[in-house]
């Protein structure tokens, strides 16, 4: 089946490492994280059925998106704020 070909694993990982260009904030680099470790995994030679891929994929991302969040996310205390509107000339 095609979730059993690590390369393909990787490719969506790519995509969605590419994803997170256009969407900054860490939405899609955890899910492209997770994406690419299941790759490397089969590519090891782990055969895992489909559900225990995506729970290792799910979990994987997890993880990697609170790291993330922990390590470059909003720090306590920090506040956003606009000093002109940008629709005005």
């Amino acid at each position: 089946m095609i979730w059993d070909i690590w390369w393909v694993w990787v490719a969506v990982g790519l995509t969605l490492a590419i994803l997170e260009i256009f969407a900054p904030g860490f939405i899609f680099l955890g899910f492209a994280i997770g994406a690419a470790l299941v790759g490397g995994l089969i590519a090891l030679g782990l055969g895992l059925s489909l559900p225990w891929l995506l729970v290792v994929f799910g979990v994987v991302s997890l993880v990697a998106w609170i790291v993330m969040r922990r390590a470059f996310g909003v720090r306590k205390g920090q506040v956003k704020t606009w000093d002109t509107d940008i629709n005005e000339n």
